[in-house]
């Protein structure tokens, strides 16, 4: 009855996971589930080798054979750092189609699989956890969409709320929590927009007025005006900023700063990347600007072993594959039959992946310790390092 339900919950869900440079949604209606994260599982026998299934996007275009290849090469080299923990990785191409998802998740847990990695996009995330939902198996997603988490899928993909959570918590400490949101109308801009306003009331700042813009050169360049009489007549000391160097961010540098409105008086602050790409450091406008990233010290470890055991640096993504090993490896190693139900999936102490520590939350997304970073003349300064752990014993 429960799974029924979930499945119910669960309905479709187009948004595909992108570059994380960017962490931009795809521009598709979402549909929210607000689904809670079903604590059950398929029993384990840890003392012989654990099935694991790999869901990648192989058989679909060029550019995800070559992610498929990223993603299988990050988790057998996770699995080579497991010690004393045997899994048996079985990998299937989804060709990044749902249908073809749903069908070879639904077999490879008929080929005993106890727990699914993968797939990348949203839609077929979803597919493959509702074919699998009636088995009690879980599927530990590479997608960045909240709305397909709940039920017996997770999602690894870093969310805006994550991100915005720590940059407000971080503004809020230290003086900077009389914030305005500036964001674009695109599907994007308003869930940037969400999260980060549900991120102020987290963590008790003050939301100082939001201000919107179409994307063209035009709306934007209108947008400046509306979003300087917001920052006086509100007293805002800071200015959130949704959008990503691809987009609106270079022209806001020039004409924010040009309005009279800069970092010295109101601190900016990204829910993007700002330093990918290396370009958009030298900006003018975004010196002293905040961003958060992840565990700069891990994720170059990380980049550094993958290009010595493949001779090619990672893709973006494929320390998603590394971090969903590591998670089913650190919990085969509790010595627990229950290591992959999702009370276990949850324990609050996290796990250590390709970019730091993280952990996966009850109701389906994640929580990844992430560093806040300043641009000082044209470099990454990291101002706030990322947590070493959640706190309790961590694995």
């Amino acid at each position: 009855m429960m799974m029924t339900l979930f499945q119910v919950l669960r309905k479709k869900a187009r948004l595909a996971l992108l570059p994380l440079a960017a962490l931009v949604l795809a521009a598709c209606e979402p549909i929210p589930t607000g689904g809670i994260a079903s604590p059950g599982g398929p029993s384990v026998d840890v003392n012989a080798p654990v099935p694991v299934a790999l869901l990648v996007p192989r058989g679909g275009s060029a550019s995800d054979n070559l992610l498929a290849a990223n993603l299988e090469n990050a988790a057998r080299m996770a699995i080579r750092d497991l010690d004393g923990v045997q899994i048996d990785l079985r990998v299937y191409g989804t060709a990044g189609n749902a249908a073809t998802a749903s069908q070879v998740a639904a077999q490879a847990v008929n080929e005993g699989a106890k727990i699914i990695l993968g797939p990348v996009y949203g839609e077929a995330a979803n597919a493959a956890g509702v074919a699998v939902a009636p088995q009690g198996v879980n599927v530990l997603s590479f997608s960045n969409n909240p709305t397909i988490a709940g039920g017996n899928v997770y999602i690894l993909g870093p969310t805006f709320d994550n991100t915005a959570n720590r940059l407000v918590g971080y503004a809020k400490r230290t003086g900077k929590d009389r914030i305005a949101i500036l964001h674009g109308q695109d599907l994007g801009g308003q869930l940037g927009r969400s999260a980060i306003e549900k991120a102020i009331a987290n963590n008790r700042a003050t939301l100082a007025g939001t201000v919107d813009y179409a994307l063209s050169q035009e709306s934007v360049a209108a947008a400046v005006p509306r979003i300087k009489a917001t920052i006086e007549s509100s007293g805002a000391n800071a200015l959130f900023l949704t959008t990503s160097s691809s987009s609106a961010l270079p022209l806001f540098a020039e004409l924010l700063p040009a309005a009279g409105i800069n970092v010295a008086s109101t601190q900016y602050i990204g829910l993007t990347r700002w330093d990918i790409p290396a370009q958009t450091l030298a900006l003018p406008g975004l010196q002293g600007g905040w961003f958060a990233l992840p565990d700069p010290g891990a994720a170059q470890a990380f980049a550094s072993r993958y290009t010595a055991a493949y001779g090619e640096q990672p893709h973006p993504l494929a320390g998603l594959a590394f971090d969903g090993v590591a998670a089913v490896g650190a919990l085969v190693r509790t010595g627990r039959p229950t290591a992959l139900t999702g009370a276990s999936l949850t324990q609050g102490a996290g796990f250590r992946g390709s970019s730091g520590v993280f952990r996966l939350m009850p109701d389906g997304t994640n929580e990844r310790g992430l560093a806040v970073a300043a641009i000082r003349d044209r470099r990454v300064v990291v101002i706030d390092p990322a947590p070493r752990s959640f706190g309790g014993a961590g694995f």
